[in-house]
């Protein structure tokens, strides 16, 4: 016992020295697993799209580009979509591009393509009469309420300074800031018409996913809003940005300086990270959020889609590459995620990441790896194996509840690996343990027997205790069909007779392929090829043994007919349905203490008796297993398609045999393995009118006693033809009885 308690003390302090550390160090690996948790509870309750949100993204999409052409569009027709925008009353308008060059598309541009010295100067004379692109687009944006992009870039560029004021309040919230070096600005003429100016940076993670987007970022000596919330600025007409950070009033930080924890603007007060960054409650693309540039500039949209809404103009278009991937979508436009920001603002369904979050889960994860260890060291074994899933499961349905109804990011994963791993050294510290006793004890036994016979289990210990050794097998099962029909009317002398007669040719056919027959349960016959000694080719040869047990059961039955003939009689005649599987099992010496017997256990084992089962489902005699034909593809093989048996999850494929190699060459095999193959595709992409077509086919050309298949096979066509091609249908069969 206290061998026992030291060895579990000992796994306890390696395991807490194994895990702990990560809650401390918070790597790489653990945000990556937390992020996957936050992606996954997104998914699977994400925010519903509210087509009353105040916002609306104007797309240039392919059917804008199709009517307008190739961006970039000229900025006389930038400047009609503003000014139709404005008409419609819309409270603010963002553009997420930058434009950082004078319009290429304006009429002057195309003097340089007028050789004709002449020709190019009568033309300059018109051009200089009428206003370039750029002036009608600034016009525009200086008599709306406009917002354009500006990108921060590492490349030292001076960046325009703000149109809005930004006031702080507590510490400088400059060194908590997502920085960078310059910016790519708009052109200085379109800047001084907007009414704002806004980053349109995000902050992916490493896997590119947008998860947090900074509302306020640094560029050289200046603060820069991004163009969500200069967008939702202009849109309330006000002229500045309150940051909130650390030791603000009202902001207890005990002097630390924790970063931003909030901004204000207008009548929104936006709670944030420390690097002023926002997670945004994501929802799936939604149509009523997109419209169509091509439908603005052609008045086909309502002044309801547009008044008092921000709108956000960018690329829908795949071709123009803004595209982002969120945790809802791997592809999604760049523009969308900025009008989803807004829309989570002022939903409130921002979500929350709490500064105070890694240190409540690294107590929780202690909490819960002491318990779980101290459960399992003195609670029965199915009490503990029941209370680390149950742990596990109420972990993350708690961090669910808090996400969904509350908006709170806590992590259950990392909780979850403390109790997990710390369930399985325990147990397998427990289990060594035990078994290192069990030991001891057999080893003091040798005191109160003789030496030669401690001798001889020194040599053979299997031959003591029970259990053995697992083995890749190839496993028969094979059972009688009728066989109540059979025998009825036998008298019991009769039974034993012909269950003889029947039992005798088939072990033969096993015992001459070097098989070893485990049992005959009745009328059934389990028998393995491997064991107890290594057998080459041991597949083929289970193969070819089937065979000769079906061989050797038309001739029982050709004798029983002639028997009954003579006699005056009618025999019935017997069936047999033959199941062969590859694997591995468990062999050697099962039973008691007392009396125990050389044979099989195993999945694997079941899985060759279901498949016996599922020959009657085919209506014919050997169905083998994917495992078992691979083994040896020589043979003439029949695809059967994939089952599901009762008692598995998984599915299974299964074959037919029709022969031995020297059939699978024959020309009458191959053609008629093709046209079951053309059968079988008919199926598997559900035309399933067509397959029983060629089940009908086949059962009318193939020799006895094949027709029986395709007569089944037909039918499962007609009744799903009848039923239709569901929703997520499966070419798997799945099968209700053994």
């Amino acid at each position: 016992m206290l061998k026992r308690r030291r060895a579990y003390l000992l796994a306890l302090v390696a395991v807490a020295a194994l895990i702990f550390p990560w809650g401390l160090a918070q790597p790489r690996a653990l945000d990556d697993l937390r992020n996957f948790v936050f992606d996954t509870f997104q998914r699977l309750a994400p925010r519903a799209y509210d087509p009353q949100a105040p916002t609306r993204v104007v797309g240039i999409d392919e059917k804008s580009l199709k009517a307008y052409g190739q961006w970039p569009w000229p900025r006389a027709r930038l400047a009609e979509l503003v000014d139709r925008l404005r008409e419609l009353g819309a409270a603010s308008i963002a553009f997420d591009f930058i434009f950082a060059e004078p319009d290429r598309t304006g009429a002057i541009q195309i003097l340089d393509a007028i050789l004709d010295a002449r020709a190019r100067a009568e033309v300059a004379k018109l051009v200089a009469k009428a206003p370039s692109g750029d002036q009608i687009f600034a016009e525009a944006l200086s008599r709306a309420p406009t917002t354009l992009g500006v990108t921060l870039t590492d490349a030292v560029a001076a960046p325009l300074p703000a149109k809005s004021g930004l006031v702080t309040a507590g510490d400088d919230p400059a060194p908590f800031l997502v920085s960078f070096a310059g910016a790519v600005s708009p052109e200085r003429r379109l800047a001084d018409a907007a009414q704002g100016l806004g980053a349109t940076n995000w902050w992916a993670d490493h896997d590119q996913i947008v998860r947090r987007v900074p509302l306020v970022t640094r560029a050289g000596e200046f603060l820069m809003p991004s163009l969500a919330l200069e967008a939702l600025r202009v849109a309330q007409g006000e002229s500045a940005i309150v940051i909130r950070s650390s030791n603000a009033s009202g902001q207890t930080a005990f002097g630390r300086q924790t970063g931003v924890n909030a901004i204000k603007v207008g009548a929104f007060e936006i709670d944030t990270g420390p690097n002023a960054e926002v997670r945004p409650r994501y929802s799936h693309r939604a149509a009523a959020r997109d419209i169509s540039a091509k439908d603005v500039l052609d008045g086909r949209v309502g002044r309801d889609d547009i008044e008092g809404r921000i709108i956000f103009i960018g690329a829908l278009a795949t071709g123009l590459g803004d595209i982002r991937a969120t945790p809802l979508d791997p592809v999604a436009p760049g523009v969308d995620v900025h009008a989803q920001i807004i829309e989570s603002i002022a939903a409130g369904a921002l979500l929350a990441r709490p500064d105070w979050a890694p240190g409540l889960e690294f107590v929780v994860a202690v909490f819960a790896f002491l318990l779980i260890m101290g459960l399992l060291y003195v609670a029965p074994l199915l009490v503990s194996a029941a209370a680390a899933p149950l742990m596990v499961v109420g972990l993350f349905a708690g961090a669910f509840y808090l996400f969904d109804r509350h908006g709170v990011l806590l992590d259950p994963a990392y909780p979850s690996l403390a109790i997990v791993g710390g369930y399985l050294f325990g147990a397998v510290t427990l289990w060594r343990a035990e078994t290192s006793a069990r030991r001891h004890v057999r080893q003091a036994f040798g005191k109160f027997v003789s030496p030669a016979v401690v001798d001889r289990l020194a040599e053979h210990p299997d031959r003591l205790v029970l259990g053995g050794e697992t083995r890749e097998l190839t496993v028969l099962f094979s059972d009688l069909r009728n066989f109540s029909r059979i025998s009825e009317g036998m008298s019991a002398r009769e039974l034993t007779q012909f269950m003889n007669d029947y039992l005798t040719p088939m072990t033969d056919a096993i015992l001459e392929e070097e098989g070893t027959v485990d049992k005959y349960m009745g009328d059934a016959v389990l028998a393995f090829w491997n064991a107890p000694l290594d057998t080459e080719d041991h597949p083929r040869k289970a193969v070819r043994a089937a065979l000769m047990m079906r061989d050797a059961l038309i001739g029982l039955n050709k004798r029983r007919a002639a028997a009954a003939a003579a006699s005056g009689h009618d025999a019935q005649p017997a069936a047999m349905g033959l199941g062969l599987h590859l694997g591995p099992c468990s062999v050697g010496n099962m039973g008691s203490i007392r009396r125990f017997d050389y044979s099989i256990l195993g999945d694997n084992v079941n899985l060759a008796s279901r498949l016996e089962g599922a020959s009657k489902a085919f209506q014919t005699d050997i169905v083998a297993s994917g495992a078992v034909r691979d083994a040896a593809p020589d043979f003439a093989w029949i695809d059967l398609g994939r089952v599901r048996v009762v008692g598995k999850n998984e599915a299974t494929e299964v074959f037919a045999i029709a022969g031995d190699s020297g059939m699978a060459a024959s020309d009458s095999y191959v053609r008629w393995r093709n046209f079951h193959n053309l059968m079988r595709q008919e199926y598997e992409s559900g035309r399933f009118d067509a397959a029983a077509e060629r089940a009908s086919a086949l059962a009318q050309s193939v020799p006895e006693p094949w027709p029986a298949l395709y007569v089944a096979l037909e039918e499962r066509y007609r009744m799903l033809a009848r039923e239709g091609l569901q929703l997520n249908w499966s070419s798997v069969w799945t099968l209700s009885s053994k």
